[in-house]
């Protein structure tokens, strides 16, 4: 399921054990990103590249652009 998840709402989802994946290159991963998330490029992101993340956990995925 794909929902926007407002600020409130991703703190209760990670308090919950929600898994942060930040989707930027990892350049930009490493200047800046959210405590706790993982980097997966989005030009990586795939069925390998996910495998560790736990499947009975909610996964929120997000990407600043400067916008």
């Amino acid at each position: 399921m794909v929902a926007r998840v407002d600020l409130p709402r991703l703190r209760a989802l990670l308090d919950a054990g929600a898994q942060l994946v930040e989707v930027l290159p990892a350049a930009e991963y490493a200047d800046q990103h959210l405590p706790g998330a993982l980097n997966i490029p989005l030009e990586t992101l795939n069925a390998g590249t996910t495998a560790g993340l736990n499947r009975a956990s909610p996964v929120v995925v997000y990407c600043w652009d400067g916008l």
